[in-house]
């Protein structure tokens, strides 16, 4: 954790996307220089459907820069687009993965407080970024998904700042277990309930594995 930093940071405006004109701010830029980060994400970034994007617990996406040289190796064909932002990403991370990041850590990235609360799962506007359909599967299954922060203190950031591990609640149950739990299902009915009481998960999440648990 000690070594983390943000590569770079991108912002996206709605506009439309693919050959429906599909309103999304999946596209991102790189934003220079010092950004803000309000309650609801940061200064300049947008969503264009608020039932599945944005609010409290995904207000700032993170992701791992490391990944895009996979997603190369794994696409070349679509090698050239697979840069830092092409995911749809605020802040890409250098030093991070799902591997190294806990459900519940609270991060310190510049003078804002972010912690990392669900994972990422990937809609049709993944596909429609790059025209080719079978991404959004790929990510589920490969678990190169990155994660959403909510913000517990308001604050700037910008390209280079540390990430500073603050808080770490829940020290044995990390994002790539998460993946494991549910896009693969792999979990047992303890590991469940105990994941439905996790401090620091998105409600949404605690809220849908506890009906899981309930019709089991």
């Amino acid at each position: 954790m000690s070594m983390a930093t943000v590569r770079s940071v991108h912002v996206g405006r709605v506009a439309p996307l693919g050959p429906q004109n599909t309103p999304s701010g999946f596209i991102k830029s790189p934003a220079a220089g010092i950004v803000a980060v309000h309650e609801l994400g940061l200064d300049g970034d947008e969503q264009a459907d608020h039932r599945v994007h944005g609010g409290r617990d995904k207000a700032v996406y993170g992701y791992a820069a490391s990944h895009y040289e996979a997603w190369r190796r794994d696409f070349p064909e679509h090698a050239g687009a697979f840069e830092p932002g092409a995911v749809g990403e605020n802040l890409a991370i250098d030093g991070l993965t799902e591997a190294d990041i806990c459900v519940g850590d609270v991060h310190a990235i510049g003078t804002a407080l972010l912690q990392a609360c669900q994972l990422r799962q990937p809609c049709f506007k993944f596909a429609l970024r790059f025209g080719d359909d079978r991404l959004p599967p790929a990510m589920t299954i490969n678990g190169r998904a990155g994660w959403y922060y909510r913000v517990l203190r308001t604050g700037q950031l910008s390209a280079n700042d540390k990430v500073d591990l603050q808080e770490r609640p829940n020290p044995d149950f990390s994002f790539a277990r998460l993946v494991e739990v549910i896009n693969h299902r792999n979990a047992t009915p303890e590991e469940l309930a105990r994941l439905a009481a996790m401090s620091g998960l998105a409600t949404q999440w605690r809220e849908r594995i506890r009906r899981a648990l309930d019709r089991a």
